[in-house]
């Protein structure tokens, strides 16, 4: 089974000189480099916070009714999908999604990479396996994992480093159980796209790409447009906030998108916001509308 994204075209590079500069390419500059179709843009629901209280059939049936075709759950919510689940458990919910109109698109974890103890690294690297285990028994595309800050008396270089190395780790698993790795831009410090970028610079695998987070960081430095292209080319999910709220670059942000060739880019953007209204599903409707009108 494969675990890397499908990718519309792929070509050769033709000539004795480009062979040899191919060779000299990480894969994923190489597949980068090579044409694709945009894809299509798909509106789904990450479980943090809206959905936090809801189990499955409720999650299910409140995506239908607004028109969000996918979700991603996050752990230790309700819903109760976790890494302790049995076998007879996981069928339980890979058939209810089966069964329904939503797709699990992904499962959010809090796995991360940046501690300066190696075994707690070493722990996160053998819980990110579980979840990729169980991403694979329900049916789910991919893992959510995060960096989320930079240890004191650390140099930045070497935590980023470590991260992007123990990304390699967990995404050559993830490619053997067809489960994409997904790090979300996150984390005082290294949210910065920057560091994102240098992170991913290390973590070459091609199953391993960005959650975009639209943090107000991005806005920040040389601003969205620079910010974004420093990572574009290993998009592969975007959580999106409120869009009813003018607080985000929302239009430009899904001009972006809607052009977004990546390799590994699913074209999912995935509604998480941390400020709940009293009426979800009011908001989770109002929010389809604003979305599509962004689609357009």
């Amino acid at each position: 089974m494969t675990a890397l994204p499908v990718v519309s075209r792929r070509r050769l590079l033709l000539g004795s000189g480009a062979a040899a500069a191919v060779g000299l390419l990480p894969r994923w500059r190489l597949l980068a480099a090579q044409p694709a179709e945009p894809a299509k843009l798909k509106l789904g629901l990450v479980t943090y916070n809206w959905g936090k209280n809801w189990d499955i059939p409720t999650i299910i049936k409140n995506c239908s009714e607004t028109g969000f075709t996918g979700v991603e759950l996050r752990s230790t919510h309700r819903h109760g999908v976790e890494i302790s689940l049995n076998d007879s458990q996981r069928q339980v919910v890979r058939q209810r999604f089966a069964d329904s109109g939503v797709e699990l698109m992904g499962l959010g974890s809090a796995c991360e990479y940046h501690a300066a103890d190696a075994a707690v690294v070493q722990k996160n690297i053998d819980e990110t396996k579980q979840f990729i285990d169980l991403c694979h028994a329900v049916g789910a595309s991919g893992v959510k994992v995060r960096p989320n800050g930079l240890p004191a008396d650390v140099p930045v270089e070497k935590t980023l480093e470590q991260i992007g190395k123990a990304l390699n780790t967990v995404a050559k698993y993830g490619a053997d159980h067809g489960v994409q790795i997904r790090l979300e831009v996150h984390g005082r410090g290294t949210s910065e796209p920057a560091h994102i970028r240098t992170i991913m610079e290390v973590a070459d695998h091609p199953n391993n790409v960005v959650c975009w987070n639209c943090n107000p960081g991005d806005l920040k430095g040389p601003g969205f447009a620079e910010n974004y292209q420093m990572v574009q080319h290993r998009m592969g999910t975007v959580h999106i906030h409120d869009l009813t709220k003018d607080n985000y670059p929302w239009d430009e942000l899904f001009e972006q998108l809607k052009s977004c060739t990546a390799p590994g880019f699913t074209g999912w953007t995935l509604l998480e916001d941390g400020s709940v209204p009293k009426d979800i599903v009011g908001a989770m409707h109002a929010n389809r509308k604003a979305w599509e009108g962004l689609v357009g």
